[in-house]
């Protein structure tokens, strides 16, 4: 199967920065739809592909202008193809970045005029082709993920997968991990939401007063997708919104400041940018109730006695997790855990994505404490956060170590799953890809050499 070459694409602009090249007649090597690649652009480029294969310790012997080339060709032709569909993207968010990102060069450098002088050009221009290199991308990204999120598997198309790999390609599925926990929110929490609330009305009033919103959305806000861009969400229907949010954002009329809302992530100050049909753009501040270290130790105390109860075998920890333990994901299945909060938290419902067994890197902060256990053992109380961020203490019992394996139908269906669809993913796309490349238009300049190219479809 070729490799398709996107991910080298996305990568572009944020590849080490290599010595200023030799200044070199420019010319229109290619052309994709209405997109010009310009020769300057494949050899910026190749330069890039030499210094992140330094970087990374590889060697290749495909030539890094060809690999640059076609990258560019199909960057081109996804961002042509996405404004033909007229996908969307935030050039708001696009804009704020590559302001950010510059104005970290110039920190760097030390003045504008040190740049200037490091780049050969004035900086508006620098922005101006980092805008446009970064919003083809973005565009590119958003049209490859619609081609990839339409594709669906049937468990005859996993089956048919499956046994089609030879022993030696089937994956390998990492070690996990089963376990069980209880678990207990702070009991301060009436206080501290308080605390929260007056928090946020403080920067509302602030913001009242005319301080910028985005300026402490950046500073204070703990919505880490949402944060560096001022706060500020993409478009979308209130239906994809938590219920308490979506109610007051409807209520808000361009550039109205809501009272605090409080969802299940914390508590929220918004603001309405703008509407389009049922689509709402806003950008909002997240704060989530912070604990001191004496409000978590009533927590503390209670596990670690309902821990020893359960050592001392007077409860057992089953017993001891439906009759104390506040997640209510797991304390009916005896504390057992389960990755339904997660499916939740992403909208999945599809009840064949449960799992009760966990690689290393899922385990987030829990691994700490568990990889010292043996099966059967039980954690000391701990700290920890749910899915949502919110505060809680801890404990954990390991139930099994599942070794390292290679995959099998029975017991690793979801991960052949989801390799197979990956496959499916791949095939199709490029199926899609040689499609459009047969219908628009291209030019290559005859005078560069594409004999080095994965895809032959490129060369009419």
């Amino acid at each position: 199967m070729k490799r398709v070459i996107l991910a080298a694409v996305l990568s572009l602009l944020i590849l080490p920065r290599v010595e200023a090249q030799t200044v070199i007649a420019d010319k229109v090597v290619a052309v994709v739809g209405n997109s010009a690649i310009l020769y300057s652009d494949v050899i910026d480029y190749s330069n890039q592909i030499v210094a992140q294969r330094r970087e990374r310790g590889y060697t290749s012997d495909r030539d890094p202008k060809s690999e640059a080339l076609e990258s560019l060709l199909l960057q081109k032709l996804l961002y042509n193809q996405a404004l033909i569909d007229s996908i969307e993207i935030n050039t708001t968010a696009v804009q704020e970045n590559i302001d950010s990102r510059v104005d970290d060069m110039i920190a760097e450098m030390g003045s504008i005029a040190a740049l200037e002088q490091e780049i050969g050009k004035p900086v508006y221009e620098l922005k101006s082709d980092m805008v446009r290199m970064t919003t083809e991308s973005e565009y590119a990204k958003m049209m490859q993920a619609t081609i990839m999120n339409g594709v669906t598997i049937t468990p005859g198309e996993v089956e048919r997968y499956y046994h089609s790999l030879r022993a030696d390609m089937l994956p390998i599925i990492p070690e996990q991990y089963v376990y069980a926990q209880i678990t207990k929110f702070p009991t301060s929490i009436t206080q501290v939401k308080q605390r929260t609330r007056e928090r946020l009305l403080e920067m509302r009033e602030r913001i009242l007063n005319g301080t910028r919103f985005d300026m402490l959305a950046r500073m204070y806000s703990m919505d880490p997708g949402s944060a560096l861009q001022g706060g500020e969400m993409d478009y979308m229907p209130l239906a994809q919104l938590e219920k308490p949010f979506a109610e007051a954002l409807a209520a808000l009329q361009p550039d109205q400041i809501s009272g605090v809302v409080e969802t299940v992530y914390g508590f929220h100050i918004i603001q309405l940018i703008d509407k389009k049909g049922d689509k709402y753009k806003c950008r909002h501040i997240l704060l989530r109730p912070t604990f001191t270290t004496y409000e978590l130790a009533d927590d503390m105390a209670t596990l670690d006695s309902l821990r020893t109860e359960i050592v001392e075998q007077r409860i057992t920890f089953e017993e001891a997790a439906v009759k104390h333990s506040d997640d209510k994901y797991s304390k009916q299945n005896g504390g057992l855990v389960t990755n339904h909060e997660l499916l939740e938290v992403y909208g999945a419902n599809d009840t064949s994505y449960s799992r009760t067994a966990f690689y290393k890197d899922e385990l987030g902060r829990d691994y700490t404490y568990m990889r010292s256990l043996k099966p059967g053992d039980i954690s000391e109380p701990f700290q920890s956060e749910d899915m949502r961020g919110n505060t809680l203490t801890k404990i954990i019992k390991l139930i099994e170590i599942i070794p390292a394996h290679s995959a099998s139908l029975a017991n690793d269906y979801l991960q052949i799953e989801q390799s197979a669809l990956q496959f499916k993913q791949q095939e199709e796309f490029e199926e899609w890809l040689n499609k459009k490349i047969s219908m628009m238009y291209i030019y290559i300049d005859p005078s560069i050499d594409t004999s080095d190219f994965e895809n032959k479809n490129w060369i009419k």
